[in-house]
Parts: C-alpha cells; sequence; structure tokens
C-alpha cells in the first residue's frame, strides 16, 4: 500500500504559512509510485477540526489561517492529483482504522509527501506501533527545511528495521 502525505496546496504556495521548500521536486516521485502501487494508492489530506479541543487550540492559535473547512480551496490536493480520492484527518499521523483497513495485516506502507518532519514521521511511527512494516521514499518526500528533511530521515533510520528510508529505484 502506497500513503502520499498531504499533497496539497496550504503546502504548495509558497505564500502559505505552512509552505514547504522542494515540494514541487516531490511530485514526479510521487507519479512514478502511483504508477507502481496502483491501485493500492492512498492520498491523506491533513484538514482543520471544525472545533480545536486541547492541545489542538493553542495550535491553531498559532496558525489562525489554517482554520478552513476542509472544502477550502487551500485543503485540495494539488493540480496534479486533483480530483483523487482522500483519506482526511485531523492529526498530523495518517494512520489510523481507514488507513489500517487499506493496509493488509503484516503488510507494507510505503509513504510520501509532507513534511518529512511532521506529518510523514508521525504516520511512519503510528504504523510501526501497529505492526506494519514501513518504507518512505526519500526523494517522494520534502521537509518544512531541508535539514528538518535529512534529520527527520535519519531519526526515522533508527527504527530500522522496522522503518526502512529508501530511494525510488530499489522499489522499481
Amino acid at each position: 500500500m502506497l500513503a502520499l502525505i498531504d499533497l496539497q496546496r496550504i503546502f504548495a504556495d509558497p505564500a502559505s504559512g505552512w509552505a514547504t521548500p522542494g515540494f514541487e521536486r516531490v511530485i514526479e516521485p510521487a507519479r512514478e509510485l502511483i504508477t507502481l502501487f496502483s491501485p493500492e494508492v492512498v492520498f491523506t489530506r491533513f484538514v482543520a477540526p471544525e472545533r480545536p479541543d486541547g492541545a489542538w487550540i493553542p495550535y491553531y492559535e498559532a496558525f489562525p489561517f489554517a482554520l478552513q473547512p476542509p472544502d477550502a480551496e487551500d485543503y485540495q490536493l494539488v493540480d496534479e492529483f486533483r480530483g483523487a480520492p482522500t483519506l482526511d484527518k485531523t492529526t498530523f499521523g495518517a494512520w489510523g482504522p481507514e488507513l489500517a483497513a487499506r493496509t493488509r495485516t503484516g503488510g507494507r506502507l510505503v509513504l510520501g509527501g509532507v513534511t518529512t518532519d511532521c506529518c510523514v514521521i508521525s504516520t511512519a511511527l503510528s504504523a510501526v506501533d501497529a505492526g506494519v512494516q514501513v518504507q518512505v521514499v526519500e526523494e517522494a518526500c520534502a521537509g518544512s527545511t531541508e535539514e528538518n528533511h535529512h534529520k527527520a530521515l535519519d531519526i526515522m533510520r533508527l527504527y530500522a528495521p522496522m522503518i526502512e528510508i529508501v530511494r525510488l529505484e530499489q522499489l522499481r
């Protein structure tokens, strides 16, 4: 199963408060991954909750521009993937019952998307805790900064053999 994490306009738009440097470079690797894994592909979308609670209250106080409904243009997939079905979540990690149901028991989950140092790593760690083998495709991810991207990959390497950082050519 391939999960492409948060390939949304809010992370692609350089004017956004959540702009991800290097977002554009993940588009082609994502397309290739789709070809390799279709039809076992899911796009996830991070969306704001209707009413934040708990630790999310100060989070959205820091990022009030993100308190938009799920159908807001900012939360749509980028044009290259627009219209694809999505798995929406109001948490950093996309792992949960819906993604688990799409991932075979004892199977593997291949991840790409943004940001490596937030939603990708959160998804990877939660999936591993559920007993799923995870592969993160290095060039199909981008971080909040290039340095943070590499730091997150290095942290995930510490979880070997449960998480494996791979290059696209290893999956061909």
